[in-house]
């Protein structure tokens, strides 16, 4: 029974153990590769999933760079001759990196200290990644490709991405045989990036002049062929293995583990990273006023939407619309009673209800406007930001005749039809709500078919 587990990369856990584990709330990774965890099933289960994602960085970057200058060098074969006796300067005849153009494929912070250090070598340093721009990868030294026109280019590719489904086999024999003929590769990022059959065929036929890797898709490796190869260089996952990057991690992750019981911003989450990028570059209303209208819809619909919506200006990032839909589920979930939902299985166990799209619309300025499908009572409900207040709007186009104030989460607002005469209505509320209301707002119609609709919401 834990609330928090720590491990790394050895430690695998599965959804067995995540499923066996009801208490737990964060899996904390000391390091940076989370493909041991079972993110998903943790997500479902509204566990964060956390990673010290700068704490290895410079370990596993000065690693590479050893790798590949040992890779131009042969500096291992040549040690391993010289202990058995023998003296054999003209065999390993090497080549300087002078000129040399580096391939970085993935150029997050690891390639990029590695790009800055191969520069000091006088290496060409091109790259790819599939976030940044190539004006963003000149800011570092690199010249941008796509893959397609990267591989025919490079002496010697690196390569710096998680392994994920896009990744797997990235480097496969089709990609092999575009290279340069005696290309050399360096891996200390995860294994499976690199199909090991395809690499190991491509340095017997010649096509690739070297290898240089630190991790491998089964680990330890079963089958040698590829370890053993005479063009291979290779160490056991050493990439985060010094005391710098061990205390680093460490210490790191300690701290994210502390701010995340004391509720203070959250670094490293895999899992949570659309809310916890965007709640603090000043989205901090328009996040909260989805999760205002997720809880009134909650609170207000008489049976389960079918289908939900959400419109807002369409200049925002599509990181923003993501977390603006995980706002609106936890507010509507949590409204309609839910007690699993938090912010990271929130969208999860929303969609297994009910269908969620977004919609980014360039007519709203600060004005978030949710439709429903499905439910005989609210349509479309609208809210607006204004500087740091957030404000109710309409209801089914019937617009409040003053803004609804949503800024203090502790009051429950209920939006309901009027039936009857305004007065009854009100009094058959007070009697229901226990003379718990605060205030009550009325509507007025907003388009000429709905003259003789009105709405209240009241504040409790």
């Amino acid at each position: 029974e834990v609330d928090i587990l720590i491990v790394r990369s050895a430690t695998k856990v599965t959804s067995a153990i995540i499923e066996g584990s009801p208490r737990l709330k964060l899996i904390g990774r000391a390091g940076t590769g989370t493909d041991n965890i079972d993110t998903d099933t943790a997500t479902r289960h509204g566990i964060l999933v956390m990673n010290t994602p700068g704490g290895n960085t410079l370990s596993a970057a000065e690693h590479t760079c050893a790798l590949i200058c040992s890779l131009a060098r042969s500096i291992p074969n040549a040690c391993t001759s010289l202990k058995s006796g023998a003296w054999q300067r003209s065999t390993f005849m090497g080549e300087e990196l002078n000129g040399k153009t580096l391939a970085i494929i993935g150029l997050g912070r690891i390639g990029r200290e590695v790009a800055k250090r191969m520069q000091s070598f006088n290496m060409k340093t091109i790259g790819y990644d599939p976030i940044i721009t190539a004006e963003q990868s000149l800011t570092f030294g690199v010249e941008f490709f796509e893959l397609k026109d990267l591989w025919p280019l490079a002496d010697y590719i690196t390569v710096h991405v998680p392994l994920i489904t896009e990744t797997h086999h990235l480097i496969n024999s089709e990609v092999l045989l575009s290279c340069k003929k005696g290309v050399k590769l360096v891996n200390v990022a995860r294994g499976g990036i690199i199909d090991e059959k395809a690499l190991l065929d491509a340095l017997n036929a010649g096509q690739c002049g070297g290898a240089a890797l630190d991790v491998f898709e089964e680990e330890p490796p079963v089958d040698l062929k590829l370890v053993q190869h005479p063009g291979v260089i290779c160490t056991p996952h050493l990439g985060a293995n010094t005391r710098e990057a061990q205390k680093r991690v460490a210490i790191e992750l300690a701290q994210q583990i502390i701010d995340f019981k004391q509720g203070h911003s959250l670094i490293g989450v895999v899992n949570g990273s659309a809310v916890t990028s965007q709640f603090g570059q000043g989205n901090r209303p328009i996040l909260l006023l989805s999760k205002r209208l997720g809880q009134i819809i909650g609170a207000s619909s008489s049976s389960t939407p079918a289908h939900i919506s959400l419109s807002f200006n369409h200049t925002v990032s599509s990181h923003l619309f993501e977390a603006l839909s995980i706002y609106f589920s936890y507010g509507y979930l949590h409204e309609q009673g839910n007690k699993r939902v938090n912010f990271v299985n929130a969208r999860h166990l929303f969609e297994a209800k009910i269908e969620m799209v977004v919609d980014k619309n360039q007519e709203l300025n600060n004005v978030l406007v949710i439709r429903v499908t499905g439910d005989s009572g609210i349509k479309e409900l609208s809210g607006i930001v204004c500087g740091d207040h957030l404000w109710l709007n309409s209801v089914n186009q019937c617009r409040f005749i003053a803004h609804v104030p949503l800024d203090d989460e502790k009051t429950h607002v209920v939006v309901q039809p009027i039936q009857g005469s305004f007065v009854d209505h009100l009094r058959d509320n007070t009697s229901k709500y226990q003379n718990r209301i605060s205030a009550v707002f009325d509507t007025v119609s907003q388009t000429g078919s709905n003259q003789d609709q009105r709405w209240c919401a009241l504040l409790l």
